[in-house]
């Protein structure tokens, strides 16, 4: 004997009014669409509304979402419920280096197809890292006192004077667009050379000497990636296309 299987339906009440949707609220509704319920869709239009919404079923937040009568809860309640993982927001990531390794690597590639026609050139390779200072500058200038605040902790220069915590942004972009242009290496290749070779040094101090379990400044003050290996990759590859600039610059015609 076959069966039929009703659709399964969920209620979702959830903040929408004319100068506020809430992203959580619409983040459920697409997320119950793709698990197979059909949706109904209550919007809270003020705040009184939601506030009265909250006050009658004892919750704090929307939006939330009922299934087959009872409450389910908010969005990351929703995601538990139906299997889903849900991000741990104090939970340590490299994510964001990758990211920026990732994305500085094809616009390297990129860069240099449209240049010479192939996007595996040595060029490419200097200006994946020098895409990938620019890249990793701009993370720590969104908020460059957070940034502060990390980098102390651990860089050996910025402990003794701390305005070098404030200057590490700027000399680091600075660095990556001149390498990237190829211009004034008399300028580039010091400052790559200075801040690579003391961030290298207070890295393997912080990390394999002292043992200490640090947050990396490398994307920004406020992320969870940890002081280790990839800390110290970044400020190598500086020193690396330092030595490597000023290798074909003394190498160069004329």
């Amino acid at each position: 004997m076959n069966t039929v299987s009703l659709p399964r339906r969920a209620k979702l009440y959830r903040m929408v009014t004319d100068d506020h949707v809430c992203p959580y609220g619409l983040k459920a509704k697409d997320l119950l669409r793709r698990e197979g319920f059909t949706v109904d869709d209550h919007w809270l239009r003020s705040r009184k509304e939601a506030d009265a919404f909250k006050a009658e079923h004892n919750v704090k937040t929307t939006p939330q979402t009922f299934i087959d009568g009872q409450r389910v809860g908010g969005y990351d309640d929703l995601r538990r419920h139906l299997g889903r993982k849900v991000a741990d927001p104090n939970a340590v990531t490299y994510k964001p280096v990758v990211a920026v390794f990732a994305v500085a690597s094809l616009m390297a590639s990129a860069s240099s197809y449209a240049a010479f026609g192939n996007p595996l050139t040595i060029r490419a390779v200097e200006w994946f890292i020098a895409f990938s200072m620019c890249a990793l500058a701009i993370l720590k200038l969104q908020n460059i006192d957070k940034f502060s605040s990390t980098f102390i902790g651990y860089d050996l220069l910025a402990k003794r004077w701390v305005p070098y915590s404030y200057i590490y942004p700027f000399a680091e972009a600075l660095a990556g667009v001149l390498m990237i242009a190829g211009w004034l290496p008399w300028l580039s290749i010091p400052l790559a050379c200075f801040i690579g070779s003391i961030g290298s040094v207070s890295v393997f101090k912080a990390v394999y000497i002292d043992n200490r379990e640090l947050k990396c400044a490398c994307v920004g003050g406020g992320s969870n990636v940890p002081l280790g290996f990839l800390s110290l990759t970044e400020n190598v590859m500086m020193v690396g296309m330092a030595v490597w600039t000023l290798a074909m610059t003394l190498h160069s015609p004329g």
